[in-house]
């Protein structure tokens, strides 16, 4: 999720400066994404049905939801870990992510009764009361600083359990984490939803409520602001070498 990102702060941030990360050439890995398109047209019917039927159960399960515990059960249990996830890629820190999902999820029981829209709807739905509890969370001074600490001691952790860590990239990863918390709710938001969740900005406003352009140029700004913040990361790192 780290390499649209990256690529997005410019060239200077897809390879290392040895002064500060001890490596001449900072090698981003590869995905090669292979699209296979069937020829057959009764495979390709099959798939629209199974789309098609898939999204009308999701339908008829949320709507259901409404006035049925067990299956609002259903609708958590189908829905959870996409909540999660993108708590988890905000906040960098599992525990914390599992209290907010499950605040989340609390407030979605309170207010689904007045939910109106189809599945995609109900997603944006989901992820824009995610991100109304994880700007709240990250407004007080205290929480985000114990979150940027947090990020860097899980990256450490983290790195110390794999074989061949990039020490590159860990860092540069530890950095960016520190620099996306310490941004405003609004632009750490338009950036988790743009190369966390790879969306579109049309959906990015869709999901806010909020109009495209806005949602462009609260992004423009996001990146220039984060390069701003890496950039000075970088000096103060210098610095103390």
């Amino acid at each position: 999720m780290w390499l649209g990102l990256f690529c997005a702060l410019g060239r200077d941030w897809r390879k290392c400066q040895k002064p500060l990360f001890f490596c001449h050439v900072f090698a981003i890995p590869a995905f090669i994404v292979m699209m296979m398109t069937g020829t057959n047209n009764n495979l390709a019917r099959k798939r629209r049905f199974d789309l098609e039927y898939r999204s009308n159960h999701e339908e008829n399960l949320i709507e259901k939801a409404k006035t049925d515990p067990e299956t609002f059960a259903k609708v958590f249990r189908s829905n959870y870990d996409t909540v999660f996830r993108y708590c988890a890629r905000r906040l960098f820190d599992r525990h914390t992510a599992e209290d907010i999902t499950s605040i989340v999820f609390f407030k979605v029981m309170k207010k689904i009764g007045s939910f109106e829209g189809n599945e995609t709807d109900f997603r944006n739905w989901l992820l824009r009361i995610a991100t109304n509890a994880v700007n709240d969370h990250l407004r007080s001074a205290k929480r985000r600083a114990e979150a940027v600490r947090t990020a860097a001691e899980n990256i450490r952790s983290e790195s110390s359990f794999i074989i061949g860590t990039d020490e590159c990239l860990e860092e540069k990863k530890a950095l960016l984490k520190q620099a996306l918390l310490s941004l405003k709710p609004k632009y750490q938001t338009v950036i988790a939803l743009r190369f966390f969740e790879s969306m579109k900005l049309t959906e990015i406003a869709a999901c806010l409520g909020k109009d495209p352009a806005t949602v462009r140029s609260w992004l423009s700004r996001a990146i220039k602001k984060l390069r701003k913040k890496l950039n000075a990361a970088i000096n103060e790192k210098r610095a103390t070498l």
